[in-house]
């Protein structure tokens, strides 16, 4: 996970005045695993991230995790596999 999501989770749980044990409760998480997500581990799978954002009020956070048309990296990706030219075959005109 990115670090400011992980500052994210420790900083809206603090500023919500709750203990990791009361926000692992809330997630149905353990408190380890808590505990691991604000110090980032990369193996906390992510829907305890998106679990975190449910309990803080906070799902419209996650309505642009998977928007492709804001995926620059995905979408730099696909562009560099664009090809340098495009004929048409033999005995098609190319128009639409």
């Amino acid at each position: 996970m990115a670090q400011g999501c992980i500052e994210d989770i420790s900083l809206a749980r603090r500023r919500r005045h709750l203990s990791q044990a009361s926000l692992a409760e809330r997630m149905g998480a353990s408190f380890s695993t808590v505990r691991r997500m604000e110090k980032g581990d990369l193996r906390v799978p992510i829907h305890f991230f998106a679990r975190a954002r449910h309990v803080f009020g906070e799902v419209q956070a996650l309505e642009n995790l998977l928007d492709t048309a804001r995926d620059d990296i995905g979408l730099i990706r696909m562009d560099e596999r664009l090809p340098k030219r495009v004929r048409s075959k033999p005995g098609t005109s190319g128009a639409l």
